[in-house]
């Protein structure tokens, strides 16, 4: 059930096949008007091709329906880096794609660090990033090759424009480097086993030659782990995406967990026991200081780190690993169900409760009212929450059911006088009493509306206790677009918090139960 239940969940996240080839023709569109004869590129032998998701098979539907889609595209023209500077290719491309955007009534392009961006308004849905690049192949295979490194993948290379560079201006033969063409074969490598068998089949279903079959055709369960994963990501930072795992190290290290799985709830369960094992520790002296620094490693560079920001912002290798967590508890809650209602409730709360409950709904019945009981549903702290919900002081849900967005507990911290306050997790260990309790939770639901909070106590302490016996709602405040509630460990024994998003009667996102355990 667990499997049926994300192979929809992936169907539902697929960018639809016509979206697919609308991107293609736009793209060839454009690589067309620079080969016109009027175009200042002809002569170069401009090539489009698509890099980043859409290339790899990973890219998923906007969460929002008025997002776009974002297509990455390559323009590689031959040109040498001694007859042109990074300012003048780019401003080249520039203005053959404002010329573009002027014939065809479209906006204006917009420029980034290094590329072009044309906004589609025709229904397309998706915005296109054009990146001026020239060959860089022998140069990268030279140097790679002076450090007595693997230079197989350099073949490829690019020299890209980057307007921060220091070079952008003056002609050198240092501009930024990439390889997009060898990080998609290697990707291609790591699932070859799977994509070969799903290519027989679908040949041997329509009578066709398997190497007949275009890769874009077939899906493999690496490729969906991976868009369920980067959903996950998503909607875990929601609030703050500063914070977020880039797609690149995500999709890396789940490539190299993956061992050919042939089910997704088997790649899941392979990626993410082994995503942090393929982090390297390198001991490298910084500042005249020996210092740890994590490595992800782009595995057709062996000089490029995707997580080099990491040393600089610190906050973001905490984020991964502790998106890394969340994500290992709330699969392994999953696969091990076999009721669609509990595995709605361990996936709902970071990946949004409106997609999983449509993928769970295509092959099973899934009741409406079996909803938003639990904020992490491990096997551990199950009986917990089935103890707190059936308590007889805790109360109903007086609203309506609108679900249309997600409210979560993000954040969680105990403070005892004279300390530092510490961050815990639901259904952790007990907590000491008369410690000050902070509770923070974000939501996607757009103002106005109100945020109720319900505590619910267990425990003969808090039941014998006057005023003890709690399970009501509390309005609270939103404020800066936080959702904070405080608290105090009064009693001994397990009780629950939830944080309830309302507007005119009707529940529009709640949080699901957390755990506070209390010595």
């Amino acid at each position: 059930m667990a499997e049926e239940i994300l192979e929809d969940l992936a169907a539902e996240l697929e960018i639809p096949r016509e979206r697919y080839e609308a991107a293609e023709r736009r793209y060839k569109a454009v690589g067309n008007w620079l080969e016109r004869p009027e175009s200042s590129l002809r002569p170069f032998k401009p090539q489009l091709y698509p890099q980043g998701s859409f290339r790899l098979g990973t890219a998923t539907k906007p969460a929002d329906s008025e997002e776009h889609y974002d297509l990455d595209i390559v323009c590689e023209v031959l040109l040498g880096k001694d007859k042109i500077t990074q300012a003048q290719l780019k401003e080249m491309l520039g203005k053959e794609i404002e010329a573009y955007a002027e014939r065809y009534s479209m906006a204006e392009p917009g420029e980034s660090r290094r590329c072009w961006t044309l906004d589609y308004a025709d229904g397309a849905q998706f915005h296109m990033d054009l990146l001026p690049a020239v060959p860089d192949g022998l140069r990268q295979k030279l140097l790679l090759e002076a450090r007595t490194l693997d230079a197989a993948w350099s073949g490829t290379a690019i020299a890209i424009t980057d307007r921060d560079d220091p070079n952008f201006r003056v002609t050198s033969e240092a501009w930024p480097s990439s390889n997009p063409k060898a990080y998609s074969k290697w990707f291609v490598e790591r699932m070859r086993v799977i994509l070969t068998e799903r290519k027989a089949v679908l040949a041997a279903s329509i009578g066709a030659k398997a190497e007949d079959i275009p890769d874009y055709k077939v899906k493999t369960p690496l490729q969906q782990a991976i868009q369920i994963l980067k959903r996950h990501r998503d909607v875990t930072f929601d609030e703050q995406p500063d914070e977020r795992p880039i797609s690149i190290i995500l999709t890396t290290l789940a490539a190299k967990a993956y061992r050919h799985e042939a089910r997704i709830s088997e790649a899941l369960s392979s990626i993410l026991a082994g995503m942090d094992q393929h982090i390297e520790k390198r001991l490298e002296f910084r500042d005249g200081i020996e210092k740890t620094v994590y490595w992800v490693v782009n595995p057709t560079d062996p000089r490029e780190n995707f997580a080099d920001r990491w040393e600089e912002y610190p906050e973001r290798r905490e984020a991964f690993y502790r998106w890394l967590r969340l994500a290992r508890e709330d699969f392994a809650a999953a696969v091990g169900g076999n009721d669609p209602a509990r595995i709605v409730e361990a996936l709902a709360p970071r990946l949004g409760r409106g997609l999983v409950q449509r993928a769970a709904s295509r092959r099973h019945a899934v009741p409406p009212t079996a909803l938003a009981r639990i904020a992490s549903v491990g096997s551990g702290i199950s009986s917990l929450i089935q103890g707190i919900i059936s308590a007889p002081h805790h109360k109903t849900v007086p609203w309506t059911d609108a679900s249309s967005g997600r409210v979560q507990i993000v954040k969680a911290a105990y403070r005892r006088a004279g300390f530092r306050p510490k961050l815990f997790g639901s259904g952790g260990r007990a907590l000491p009493k008369h410690a000050e309790l902070t509770f923070e939770a974000v939501t996607s639901i757009r103002r106005p509306f109100k945020v109720y909070w319900q505590v619910t106590n267990t425990g003969n302490e808090a039941l014998l206790a006057p005023g003890g016996r709690r399970g009501d709602f509390h309005e609270g405040e939103a404020t800066r677009g936080s959702l904070v509630r405080h608290e105090r460990t009064l009693y001994s024994g397990s009780h629950g918090i939830e944080c309830f998003i309302v507007r005119d009667g009707r529940m529009l996102a709640r949080s699901g139960l957390f755990v506070v355990n209390i010595e």
